[in-house]
């Protein structure tokens, strides 16, 4: 069993920056691939971004590449996403999750263990 928390959201201006936090605790967080994920109302969740166990290998969304920066310290049990460049269509509440195995996937039925989300809100 992992237990995961987010962190870091809030109410930003169009253009600006947040950096959330994903904080595990339970078993081995390092064995563990990571991902962000977001649902906005009345959306399905979608895929953000992943990292390997190793942190050496990532991917994200088409639409958040270069804007977004998925980053993890195994020596603090803690994944991260810099969000750089914000729009108002990033508005959602943030999900992290950790899969089963070590590779990184974009398949959210890959993922099993979820955080309780936190929420980004992105002004005009």
């Amino acid at each position: 069993q992992v237990q995961l928390v987010e962190s870091g959201g809030g109410l930003v201006q169009a253009g600006g920056s947040l950096r959330l936090s994903c904080a595990a605790s339970g078993r081995t967080f390092s064995n563990y691939a990571m991902g962000w994920f977001r649902q906005a109302p009345g959306k399905e969740r979608e895929f953000v971004a992943a990292i390997t166990w190793s942190g050496l290998s990532s991917d994200y969304t088409d639409s958040m590449k270069g804007r977004f920066t998925i980053s993890r310290d195994n020596a603090k049990n803690t994944a991260y996403l810099q969000m750089n460049s914000l729009k108002p269509e990033d508005t959602a509440t943030y999900y992290c999750a950790t899969t089963k195995g070590r590779w990184l996937s974009i398949r959210i039925s890959e993922y099993v263990y979820w955080g309780q989300g936190t929420q980004v809100t992105v002004s005009s």
